[in-house]
């Protein structure tokens, strides 16, 4: 090759900077998170249960998503492991929850078996606001007394026919919680817990007349007033999971009004409530799917 050829000739790099420094980078995987609200036991109780199939599962394993640095799965089961047992609740203030326990299952790879453990949700207890209305409801609760609607007809005689007419079909559970509520006046205060299981049940029936133009929510009211007692008396009891919801439902609604903080402890147990209690909530039922022929 001729000294001329050689000065014309240029060399071009296998790899140019360009191309050597995209080799160097690796590859950011995005975090599929990134954005989401945080979790809404509000949500959880009105939206349907996202189920994933078995392949969606082996994608996401195989995909190795991750977000905030740890892989996701299924369920985050190091953050439900630190969620502490029992809140920080102020001495002498727990009479004013209702303590719904909650399961939580995760499973173990190495020792190819299944953990359970229990948090506890305490549910801070909303009462009903009278209106202006409400005398009577507002008289009990400044009084600190369980309303008991059988007294209130002897105590209020001009309201006996609203309220016969109101209550004609469960006026006997009425008679029934307030039989109870004398036996425990006079020391059987296991007829408390009773008295709270016939409210649950009177709640069903609520709103009535009587209650929306002068009783005001007074069912309500003595459900909260018998779970603080019974917390008093140290009985144990169990609500029904419509009771636990309406009651989550009561606390979401007052901390929306008054603006208070997140509680991620309480909002990520109230969703794991409703996954267990109501965990085929938002399906939709056709009319295919009834028996109509049995």
């Amino acid at each position: 090759m001729s000294e001329e050829e050689e000065q014309s000739t240029v060399f071009f790099p296998e790899i140019s900077p360009i191309q050597e420094l995209q080799k160097e980078q690796k590859p950011v995987k995005r975090d599929p998170f990134r954005g989401l609200p945080p979790v809404s036991s509000s949500e959880a109780a009105l939206g349907g249960k996202g189920l994933a199939s078995r392949s969606e599962m082996k994608q996401i394993k195989k995909a190795g998503l991750r977000h905030e640095g740890k892989k996701v799965v299924t369920d985050d089961v190091r953050m439900l492991k630190s969620i502490t047992i029992d809140p920080r609740i102020p001495v002498g203030d727990e009479i004013n929850y209702y303590v719904e326990p909650i399961r939580i299952e995760y499973y173990i790879p190495k020792e190819s078996r299944f953990n359970v453990e229990t948090r506890y949700l305490y549910i801070p207890l909303i009462d009903p606001v009278p209106k202006e209305n409400h005398e009577i409801l507002s008289k009990h609760m400044d009084e600190d007394k369980f309303m008991d609607l059988i007294l209130v007809m002897d105590q209020f005689p001009r309201h006996i026919t609203d309220i016969l007419e109101s209550y004609n079909n469960t006026l006997n559970i009425h008679e029934s919680v307030s039989r109870a509520m004398n036996d425990a006046a006079k020391g059987d205060h296991e007829q408390f817990r009773t008295a709270f299981y016939l409210i649950e049940v009177l709640a069903e029936y609520e709103p009535t007349y009587a209650s929306l133009e002068f009783l005001g929510d007074f069912v309500a009211y003595n459900l909260n007033w018998l779970i603080r007692k019974l917390n008093t008396l140290q009985i144990s009891f169990s609500a029904s999971d419509k009771t636990v919801s309406y009651l989550i439902k009561m606390r979401n609604i007052y901390w929306e009004e008054k603006g208070y903080d997140y509680d991620e402890r309480f909002e990520v147990l109230a969703a794991l409530f409703y996954e267990q209690a109501f965990p085929n909530r938002g399906i939709d039922i056709q009319g295919e799917d009834y028996f109509y022929d049995i």
